[in-house]
C-alpha cells in the first residue's frame, strides 16, 4: 500500500501518458487557478497550472511543450482577466527552461528536484510580475513570492499523483 504514494524507481518502466489524461490535469490546473481563494489561502494558492505544465514539459515533451504552454498561458490570461500575454510568456519561458534542464532534474529524486523547481517557479513569477510593472500595476508585496515557494513544496506530492496512472500494474506477488 505504501508503494501506491512514493515516486517510481529509477529502475521502474512508466507507461506513456495518456493525451487525455494530460489535457485533464492541464483544465484541472487552470480551474485550480480560478478557484475562488482568499485570506492566507491567497497568499500560499500556487500557480497550480505553472506546475502541471512543468510536470508535463519534463515527463512527457511530445505532448506539452513551448507552443502548448504559450496557448495555456493565453487561457489563462482570459480566465484570470489580467495583462493579456503575461502568463502567456511566462509559461513559455517556464516550457523551455523545462526542456532544457529535463534531463538533469529526472537524475535527482523529488525531493532534490524541489529547490530547482523552486528557482524555476520563482523565475516564472518574477517574469509575470515584470510585465505587471511594465502595465503600471503596483508592487503586490514580498509575500507575492511566498506561493511558488509553496507550489515547489507540493512539487513531490503533485509528481506521485500524476504519475500514478503511468505505473505498471503489479501482480499480488510483486507487492
Amino acid at each position: 500500500m505504501a508503494d501506491l504514494f512514493s515516486a517510481a524507481r529509477p529502475e521502474e518502466i512508466l507507461k506513456q501518458a495518456n493525451p487525455w489524461f494530460v489535457m485533464l490535469t492541464c483544465f484541472l490546473g487552470l480551474v485550480a487557478n480560478v478557484a475562488p481563494v482568499t485570506g492566507v489561502a491567497l497568499v500560499l494558492w500556487p500557480d497550480f497550472l505553472m506546475l502541471v505544465i512543468l510536470y508535463w514539459c519534463i515527463q512527457e515533451p511530445r505532448y506539452v511543450g513551448v507552443g502548448v504552454a504559450w496557448l495555456l498561458g493565453v487561457v489563462m490570461d482570459v480566465a484570470d482577466a489580467t495583462v493579456f500575454g503575461q502568463h502567456a510568456l511566462a509559461y513559455a519561458v517556464l516550457a523551455y527552461a523545462a526542456e532544457y534542464f529535463r534531463r538533469r532534474m529526472l537524475r535527482f529524486p523529488l525531493w532534490q528536484q524541489a529547490p530547482q523547481v523552486a528557482a524555476l517557479l520563482l523565475l516564472c513569477s518574477a517574469l509575470v510580475l515584470l510585465v505587471r510593472f511594465v502595465g503600471g500595476a503596483p508592487f503586490p508585496g514580498w509575500t507575492y513570492f511566498v506561493s511558488p515557494l509553496v507550489g515547489a513544496l507540493l512539487w513531490p506530492v503533485l509528481s506521485v499523483l500524476l504519475q500514478r496512472p503511468q505505473r505498471p500494474t503489479r501482480s499480488p506477488n510483486e507487492l
